[in-house]
């Protein structure tokens, strides 16, 4: 059974998964790809995610908070300075730090949602397909 609507131009999209945890990347990208996304990127290492943001933006970011060396929030600051202020980057946040702190930390520095682990499979597909239409609505606005 499929849980997102069929919509090849969003199935086509280019995710960026990071996560320390390859069981977490496993599960986030066996899902995607069930749902017909075929352009899931995983990164254990969140420098080489960072390049490869760098080098080719992704059209959603699902981003781990907690992981040793560079962490989720440095990444979402770099993810900030590397995106044009004119552009809607959705970042999901998937993360096991339930305080409030965390989530309001993330928001603040450019994450358009926050997921708690564990979650469900359905509603991390379902909060994907409604950033990446929110990102998609946005680029067909008529520029000012």
């Amino acid at each position: 059974m499929r849980i997102v609507p069929s919509d090849d131009r969003l199935k086509a999209a280019r995710i960026l998964a990071v996560d320390d945890e390859a069981a977490n990347l496993s599960l986030v990208e066996r899902a995607f790809r069930r749902e017909g996304f075929e352009n899931v990127i995983t990164f254990l290492d969140a420098r080489a995610a960072l390049e490869d943001f760098a080098t080719r933006p992704p059209d959603l970011v699902l981003l781990d908070l907690m992981m040793p060396g560079v962490d989720g929030y440095e990444l979402l600051e770099a993810f900030r300075r590397l995106t044009d202020d004119s552009s809607y980057l959705p970042i999901l946040v998937l993360t096991a730090d339930s305080t409030m702190k965390a989530r309001l930390r993330a928001l603040s520095l450019g994450a358009k949602d926050v997921l708690l682990k564990p979650y469900d499979v359905g509603e991390l597909l379902l909060r994907s397909w409604s950033l990446l239409d929110t990102r998609r609505r946005f680029r067909e606005l008529p520029s000012p």
